[in-house]
């Protein structure tokens, strides 16, 4: 898995890091916490710059947000609530996440945003009840840029500070990459199965 994220990283250059956090936004194949720090990895050896790995991250972060935040302003709550009870799962989206993550938004307005995107499970669904709420676009990717980019930097920095101890990490981060991704689909899977049954 390392080998083969690095391997598509360096190929893409940072349309590829951008893509993966598209992607990981939208439909989390590959978490975050995989494709930044190997992104800062590449870094570290000169295969790319620490600067253009933190940009392209943010800018496939954002983009992944802002189509959430389009869905919620096109579907408006109650449309939103009915496709999530109907499809929610194939996107393992239940209707009471959907009604979690905006009752964070309704606490907390603004903010809600910037700390969401630092937060596991909350960054990709804060984005909807905000574009319900309507709130003006230009504040939303202000705090949602503001946010992706402490997450997407912490990330990073891991990363590139692991290159200096890659012979000691080397043989136990493939096996752990794979199981972070299994472990990842066998949730999906799991989620899927429950929601089939309600």
């Amino acid at each position: 898995m390392f080998e083969w994220i690095t391997g598509v990283m360096a190929a893409g250059g940072y349309l590829a890091v951008a893509g993966l956090m598209l992607l990981e936004n939208i439909f989390p194949p590959i978490p975050s916490e995989v494709v930044m720090p190997l992104a800062g990895f590449l870094a570290a050896t000169g295969e790319l710059s620490f600067l253009g790995v933190l940009v392209a991250g943010t800018v496939g972060s954002v983009a992944g947000a802002t189509f959430w935040y389009w869905i919620g302003l096109k579907l408006g709550e109650d449309r939103l609530r009915r496709f999530t009870e109907r499809h929610g799962r194939w996107l393992t989206i239940s209707p009471e996440e959907v009604d979690r993550a905006s009752d964070w938004f309704r606490r907390h307005g603004a903010w809600a945003i910037l700390i969401g995107r630092i937060l596991p499970g909350l960054r990709t669904l804060i984005s909807v009840p905000a574009g319900v709420a309507r709130m003006p676009l230009l504040p939303f990717l202000f705090y949602t840029t503001l946010g992706s980019v402490v997450w997407i930097a912490g990330l990073t920095v891991l990363g590139y500070l692991l290159e200096a101890q890659y012979e000691r990490v080397a043989g136990w981060l493939d096996p752990v990459s794979w199981i972070v991704v299994g472990a990842l689909v066998a949730v999906y899977v799991w989620r899927l199965v429950r929601q089939a049954r309600e």
